[in-house]
Order: structure tokens, then sequence, then C-alpha cells
């Protein structure tokens, strides 16, 4: 497969394959043989996909979220996710890289920094960071490596890696797609996603891995048991006319001076959506934003939610060869291996989840939990929304995921530009990637409701077909795609 030249010839570069997918030419020589007999699964039918590495696969690849302590073990089955790929025709090429443990593991490490494969670099700066932590579906997808990838999401690791890497992300509803044997962490913010160069390829992927899963009680809550609504009919161009469209101010205001080019190019989206048809209401103020930004109330309810669900799934594996059943093993694990690279990246986040001492059982929880929806519910996302009659609002995306991850509401993201000649160049906290700088790519989100996937993705698609933006922006490294 030309796709796996492709990643051969250039991903010593960038690092976002931990591993190829023996069986891949194999499978799709078998896909092969099946059209030519004239059985065609689906518009899918043969086309490569890559698997962040929390996404389970009962075949010859590793589940281990970027990690040594589950290298060996095995699920008991495929993910459901994984299984509705292969229903559908697709060829899963690999696993890609990703922040180790889904950037829950340390406070001083990198995104898409992972034991076992090392850093995962963007494309449009030297050292770019990527974002994470779906950091190498992100990259892989932007360099022509896979048509499409599927990334997870619990805050942000699917929009933020997208929108650094110029492309397309979709984070679903919680409960739109099956989280069944997928590394979790947390069960009321977790979703599978996909990640694409084009909203029409990311609409067609979401339609593919979408739908009720009875080993999933989240996705019992969708109201598409019976039909799925047609993502990829939803991509017209006039998908912005009548829209009423909010922008929350209040919470823009949190990029600060480094965030003006975004700002900047912002401001002419909101131009280009109004022209298409759309009714613009601004200050649609996200009301609580300021106490959600300084509260740690979310990352308990995550830090306990991980602690539950972590130590189930454990249980379900079939192999677990280095006896991992609880987040006190994660932690022993890593500690006491050399190849983590543990102290100097450092287990705090995990620290800090056994010292709090509450898993989501726990008496308080729940009230914990209610404190912390009412942030994206009437304090924010879902508040705006109501008040001002909208079907969606638009936030730059770097600014635009906390929110909607906290309700386990839907967001696309799609390309809006790169930062301009001049830009200072800005390493993260470790110092040993660089954030921003010029040419590094950012996003527009479209957020809304739960289950309104549809009318976001028509509205991402008539803004992608006005601006284009991907096809504008350069990489510093020459890679054709």
């Amino acid at each position: 497969m030309a796709h796996i030249a492709r990643i051969s010839e250039i991903d010593v570069q960038f690092g976002t394959i931990l591993e190829l997918n023996p069986d891949a030419l194999s499978i799709a020589k078998q896909l092969d043989r099946e059209r030519d007999q004239g059985y065609i699964r689906g518009p899918l039918h043969g086309l490569p996909v890559l698997l962040k590495d929390m996404i389970g696969t009962k075949d010859k690849m590793q589940t281990a979220a970027g990690s040594w302590a589950l290298v060996g073990a095995k699920v008991p089955a495929d993910s459901t996710v994984a299984a509705k790929l292969r229903d559908n025709g697709l060829v899963i090429l690999g696993k890609t890289s990703m922040s180790e443990w889904a950037n829950f593991r340390s406070v001083n490490s990198s995104n898409g920094w992972n034991a076992r494969r090392g850093y995962t670099f963007g494309a449009y700066y030297p050292d770019q960071d990527p974002n994470g932590s779906s950091s190498g579906s992100a990259v892989a997808t932007d360099l022509g490596l896979t048509i499409f990838a599927l990334g997870t999401e619990t805050s942000g690791s699917i929009l933020l890696p997208s929108e650094r890497n110029n492309i397309v992300g979709i984070k679903p509803t919680v409960g739109l797609t099956s989280r069944y044997m997928v590394i979790p962490l947390s069960e009321r913010q977790d979703t599978i996603g996909p990640l694409a160069r084009t909203v029409k390829d990311a609409a067609i992927l979401l339609q593919a891995i979408s739908g009720p899963d009875d080993k999933d009680n989240y996705t019992s809550a969708s109201p598409f048991a019976a039909k799925l609504p047609d993502y990829l009919a939803a991509c017209k161009p006039s998908g912005l006319q009548g829209k009423r469209i909010g922008i929350p101010r209040n919470v823009i205001e949190y990029l600060g001076p480094a965030g003006a080019p975004i700002v900047a190019a912002f401001e002419k989206a909101v131009t280009v959506i109004s022209a298409a048809g759309a009714t613009v209401v601004d200050n649609a103020n996200f009301t609580a934003y300021s106490d959600f930004y300084g509260s740690l109330k979310p990352a308990m309810v995550v830090a306990a939610d991980f602690s539950t669900n972590i130590k189930d799934y454990l249980g379900e594996l079939e192999r677990n060869p280095n006896d991992i059943h609880s987040l006190e093993d994660i932690r022993k694990f890593t500690q006491h291996n050399a190849l983590e690279g543990y102290p100097s990246r450092d287990t705090e986040v995990w620290d800090q989840t056994i010292a709090l001492g509450i898993d989501n059982t726990s008496p308080g929880f729940w009230s914990l939990y209610q404190e912390t929806l009412y942030f994206g519910g009437e304090g924010g996302l879902l508040g705006a929304l109501s008040r001002d009659n909208l079907d969606a609002v638009i936030l730059p995306t770097l600014v635009g995921f906390d929110i909607p991850a906290v309700v386990g509401t839907p967001g696309i993201t799609v390309p809006l530009g790169a930062y301009p000649d001049g830009t200072p160049v800005e390493y993260n906290t470790r110092g040993d990637l660089i954030q921003r700088a010029p040419g590094v790519p950012f996003g527009i989100s479209f957020l809304g409701q739960k289950w309104s996937e549809e009318k976001l993705i028509g509205m991402a698609y008539a803004f992608e077909q006005q601006t284009l933006v991907r096809n504008k922006l350069k990489r510093h490294l020459k890679v054709d795609s």
C-alpha cells in the first residue's frame, strides 16, 4: 500500500506511528478480492485508517496508551469502533503515537511524547509541539500518511491536535460513539472521533463509527437507535444559511495578548459566516467561565472517574502480563521501569489522583459532578445556546474545547489560519517543543447541543468551502500531500 511506503519514507522525522499492522497488506488484498468479485462494503471499502493507541484491537498490535505497562496485554475483543471500521471495509494500518496515558500522567511532560515512541512533531515549524493527546493521529493525517484517523477526547484531545496540525477534527457527543474496549479516562467525558483533512472525510468516518452499543450504556441515550443522521449529506454549501451563531466574547478574552493573531483571523471568519447567511449573536457569553477557569472541580471529576474506570478496563483484559490491575499498579510500574523516563517525567497527575482518595462511587462525588456540570450547562455553553436560541457558538479552538468536555457536547474544528511572520517563538513549559511560532496553525470550533453533529458538520463544511484555509498554509518541511 502506498500509505505504508509513505510512512516508511517520512515518519522518522515526525514520530507519528507507534506500530504498523503486520496484517494490513493481507487485509487490503482480501478487500481488493471482494471488490473484484463485486462485493463492495460501502464508500470506505479498502481505505486506510490509523487508530490512537487507546483504541483496542484484538490482533497482533498493542493497545497500551503509549506506555510499557500494558505492552503484551490483550483485549478480549475488538473495540466496537474498530469492529465497525472493519465491517465498513477499512484497513487498520496501525496505531498512532500519543501523549502517554492521554496526558493523564505528568504535569511536566510534552504533548505527543510517550515512553514507547518518544516525541511526535508537527510539520509547520522545527520541533513543533503537535498538541495532544491524539498527537500522532493528527500529524499523520495532515501529512497524508493515512486518509483519516481515530482519536479519543476527554478534554481537547481531538480538537487541539487537529487545530495545531491544520486538519478537521470532530469531538462527538458522549454516547454517539461506543467506548467499549477503549482505554478510559472518564466515562462522563470520553468520546471517540475522526480526524481528517476535510469536513466531508471526517463526516463519512463519523458515520461509520457511530451508533448504540449494548456494551456502552452511555450510547443508550442516543436518539438515533433506529437510524443515524446522514452526516455526509449534511455537507452542503448552504450549511450556514439561516443559522443563529453566538460568540462568547468573555471566553475569547482568555487568549490574552499572544492570541491577537487568532482573534484577527477569527474576526475575518465572523464576516465570512455572516456573509454566508448566518445571524451572528455577539456576547453570547458563558456566564460562569471565570469561576470555571480557576476551578479544580472538573479535574477532580475526571480523576475520580479514572480511578474506577481504569480498574474496570484492566479487569476485562484477556492477558495482563505485567499484572496491572489499578492506578496504583500503573504508577508503581511506571516509577520502576527505566524505559518510562521517570522521574524526569513525573507521575504527578496520578499522585494527586491517588491522594484525592475518591472514585466515582464515593460519597460526595455526585454533588461535585453536578457543580461541574453547571460550568458547561446553565453557566456555560448550554445556557448560551438556550438564552439566545442559537444553533451553535463559535470560538477559537484554543479556548473552545474545555466547556464542551464538561457537559459531553459535540464540537468540530476547522482550519482558521496560522501565526504570522514575526510571531515570537514560544516553547512549552518543559522547554523541548515549540507551541507558538510563525506558520503554526490554529482553528475555529463550531459547538452545539448534544446530538447536533449533523447541524455542526453542515456549518463547518460551509465555512471550510468559503475559506479553504488548509490549502493555503505552508509546512516548514517540504512534504507533499
